[in-house]
């Protein structure tokens, strides 16, 4: 039986690994850093995690969205959240 990429993340890895691959600014380049989980990889995590219809809009929202890929997005950006994000 194949193992899977993902078996050794604890929940709380699988939930921030969801999280990041739904926000706009952080690029899967930063997931496979972190995780080392590749962007099929993060695909596979996602569609496993994720209800068929929440999956799909994910999907959507991905795909051909420059800041998702740190090759393709504008060099001003350098971060990988809005600075209004974590408010102190």
């Amino acid at each position: 039986m194949k193992r899977s990429a993902f078996e050794n993340l604890t929940e709380t890895d699988i939930s921030r690994v969801i999280e990041m691959a739904w926000e706009d600014r952080t690029a899967f380049e930063a997931i496979e850093r972190l995780y080392q989980l590749n962007e099929s990889q993060v695909i596979q995590l996602m569609r496993q995690q994720l209800k068929h219809n929440s999956f799909k809009l994910w999907r959507k929202r991905v795909q051909g969205r420059a800041t998702k890929h740190e090759q393709l997005r504008n060099p001003a950006v350098s971060r990988a959240y809005c600075p209004t994000q974590y408010k102190r």
